[in-house]
């Protein structure tokens, strides 16, 4: 079953034309959120020097991210669904331009938690533009590639796995590191100088961030954006009645883990990188943004090409397999090759995330789609529950034992595309 307004755009040929420019603006949306969850892995480590914690109070940055889409997902959906697609962006980018603003006040406090309650905040944003922008990609032309256009936004969001860590890392972090005796060692004056120079690195890059996240939102609300209004085409009897769908209840069990395998690898890489390698923070930044990131955008674009040739559903599986293989590489060895295995789990989680997506809400109608679209966003919940027990296992273990977490997310992933993807039963 055709969504309305790709089945409009089939209809009539020139209606593709609309479709290009809205199109372009919220693919910029994928650079933008990509942008900033990719200044985890580089906030993370630089949070956890500054106020001198451990693994598991660090994942607290993932824990208040990703409970932020839990707590906004369906309030979200609301919105989107009352209010349509536009306002939902626009919504989105003030919290997300707001929270970004907040890190200059808790950086002047030097207070953790007030960095956990900007980052809620900057997560309640993107919870809103997540919940729009990808179930608005897959209408926005010809149903039949709506998996591969999803990708192909998704590929700029990719594109942020490069730039951020570069970016971010050069202006976030510092390069002076001390061990704790070092620091138990200095005189309070100097340490509370040191810890205060260390907090106040981030003001600028939030700063710069908030400010184009506004710009960004005066030219949605300037510009006319086609929405899909046909809602009396199909009917929603509430979340319980819709999770009975089974690819859509399928695709919210796939996603919280392949979202929690996500935060796991990237916004642990710089710290298992130090363990296995040895090396600096700066230098494995680089090896972050670089690398990991490089290898992530191609995996977005080689991945969608390949989607021409072999279904959606199976390069999935396969990828997830792949993963599974680098995960347990990761665990058990050492040096180099560990962050040549951590590159290449980027490379084939790239994906991931808009397969699981397209895949759970194809053939719904478009009360459902938006509905179906909240219940995945709200599944990126994964992201702050399994970090935590990657961070619990590392304080108790070491952080390569704490990748078995992952290692068993990807076959939860591989099983969706094996089996869970199919279409059993839409009312």
């Amino acid at each position: 079953m055709a969504l309305p307004a790709s089945s409009a755009t089939m209809a009539n040929p020139n209606a593709k034309k609309n479709y290009l420019f809205p199109f372009i603006l919220v693919t910029s949306l994928f650079f933008f959120w990509g942008f900033v969850h990719n200044l985890d892995p580089v906030l993370m480590p630089h949070l956890k020097k500054t106020f001198r914690l451990n693994y598991l109070q660090t994942s607290l940055v993932d824990t208040s991210v990703f409970f932020g889409y839990f707590f906004m997902a369906l309030p979200g959906g609301f919105i989107i669904r009352r209010y349509g697609f536009k306002a939902g962006i626009i919504i989105g980018l003030l919290l997300f331009a707001i929270g970004c603003f907040l890190f200059v006040p808790a950086a002047n406090t030097v207070v953790y938690p007030f960095f956990l309650v900007a980052l809620f905040i900057v997560a309640c944003g993107l919870t809103l533009l997540e919940t729009a922008a990808n179930p608005y990609a897959t209408i926005l032309g010809d149903p039949k590639t709506a998996t591969q256009r999803l990708n192909f936004a998704q590929s700029f969001n990719g594109l942020a796995v490069v730039v951020a860590p570069y970016i971010g890392g050069r202006m976030i972090l510092s390069g002076k590191e001390f061990t704790k005796e070092q620091m138990d060692a200095m005189p309070a004056h100097d340490l509370a100088m040191y810890l205060q120079s260390e907090a106040d690195r981030v003001k600028l890059p939030y700063t710069i961030l908030g400010v184009a996240i506004l710009l960004i939102a005066i030219l949605f609300l300037l510009t006319k954006l086609p929405e899909s209004k046909d809602e009396s085409s199909g009917s929603a009897g509430g979340f319980r009645k819709i999770l009975r769908i089974v690819h859509l209840r399928g695709a919210v069990i796939a996603q919280f883990f392949y979202v929690g395998a996500q935060v796991c690898v990237a916004s642990y890489f710089i710290n298992v990188v130090r363990q296995a390698v040895g090396m600096d923070e700066k230098t494995a930044k680089d090896y972050l943004g670089i690398g990991y990131g490089s290898a992530f955008v191609a995996g977005r674009f080689i991945g969608t090409f390949l989607m021409k040739y072999v279904t959606p559903q199976r390069l999935l599986s396969v990828f997830a397999f792949v993963n599974i293989f680098l995960s347990a590489f990761v665990i058990f060895s050492h040096g180099m090759v560990v962050v040549i295995a951590l590159i290449a789990i980027a490379f084939f989680m790239s994906i991931m995330f808009p397969t699981i997506f397209a895949l759970g809400i194809k053939d719904l109608n478009p009360v459902n789609t938006k509905m179906g679209s909240s219940l995945i966003i709200m599944a990126i919940v994964g992201g702050a529950i399994l970090p935590a027990i990657l961070g619990r296992i590392a304080d108790v273990t070491n952080i390569q034992y704490g990748y078995v977490v992952p290692l068993l997310c990807f076959i939860v992933v591989a099983w969706y595309g094996l089996a869970g993807y199919k279409i059993k039963n839409i009312d």
